[in-house]
């Protein structure tokens, strides 16, 4: 069965790290191109970083300079390391990958982020 898992959130204060994980089972996320995302109460959700098979990233500029995605192969789990955490990166974050089409068609439940001021 094709799955993502995400772990990793949880409430932090302005200024601090999260490292946020996903773990695919059924298939080897490595080749595939994968995505995070983000959703804040009342807004749309955010494609906030990606990565391509060959490990290429790109980053939304919001994130920019502040969020790394790596991935680790042996454990196929893919990271999102967030630093200089700030109030607006609140949102529930979910992981994605293209797996079956050329849209993100594998997603994850999601995990929490709350940052406080």
């Amino acid at each position: 069965q094709v799955q993502l898992v995400e772990s990793g959130g949880g409430l932090v204060q302005a200024g601090g790290s999260l490292r946020l994980s996903c773990a695919a089972s059924g298939f080897t996320l490595s080749s595939y191109s994968m995505g995070w995302f983000r959703q804040a109460p009342g807004k749309d959700r955010e494609r906030i970083g990606v990565m391509t098979w060959n490990g290429n990233t790109d980053y939304a500029d919001s994130v920019k300079g502040r969020f790394t995605i790596s991935r680790d192969n042996a454990e196929n789990t893919v990271y999102l390391q967030m630093t200089s955490l700030k109030p607006e990166d609140t949102a529930v974050y979910y992981c994605a990958a293209k797996v079956k089409t050329l849209a993100y068609d594998t997603w994850g439940q999601g995990t929490q982020v709350t940052v406080s001021s």
